[in-house]
C-alpha cells in the first residue's frame, strides 16, 4: 500500500517562505539539503509526518507560473474562527470563512490563504471528513 509522503512546490526565496509555513501552520525545517544548483527543504509539523518540500532552484529571479493544474493543499484545524483571526493579526491576509452545506447539513467551513509564492491553501474546520 503506497503512503503519501510530502508534496513540493517551487519558491523563489526560502527564507519567506518558511517563515510563512511556520508563522501559519507551526511547521518546521525536518530536513535541508543544499545542491549546486538548487536547494530542498522539508517542512513538518507536529501532528503528522506529511511534509511540505520547499525547491530553490538557485538563479531564478522570475516567479514560477502556476499554470491550469495546481488546486491547494489543505490544513485541518480545532477553531476555525480563532485561526482566521490569528492570520489575520499576522498579515496573512486569509480570504473571508466559507461555509459548504450538502442536503442540508454543513460539510466544511473553511478559508483560503496563499503563500508568498501565490500558492493557495485552504484551512479546514475538523469536522465530518476532514479530520
Amino acid at each position: 500500500m503506497a503512503k503519501p509522503i510530502h508534496m513540493m512546490i517551487r519558491v523563489l526565496d526560502l527564507d519567506r517562505s518558511i517563515d510563512f509555513y511556520r508563522k501559519a501552520f507551526g511547521l518546521e525545517v525536518a530536513d535541508r539539503f543544499d545542491f549546486d544548483d538548487f536547494v530542498l527543504v522539508y517542512l513538518r509539523g507536529p501532528e503528522s509526518p506529511f511534509e511540505i518540500e520547499l525547491t530553490l532552484n538557485k538563479g531564478r529571479a522570475h516567479p514560477y507560473s502556476h499554470g491550469e493544474g495546481y488546486g491547494h493543499v489543505a490544513f485541518c484545524v480545532d477553531d476555525l474562527d480563532a485561526e482566521h483571526r490569528r492570520f489575520t493579526e499576522l498579515g496573512l491576509n486569509p480570504n473571508p470563512i466559507r461555509e459548504f452545506f450538502r442536503d442540508g447539513a454543513l460539510m466544511a467551513r473553511f478559508f483560503f490563504v496563499q503563500d508568498p509564492d501565490g500558492y493557495k491553501i485552504e484551512v479546514l474546520q475538523r469536522h465530518g471528513r476532514y479530520r
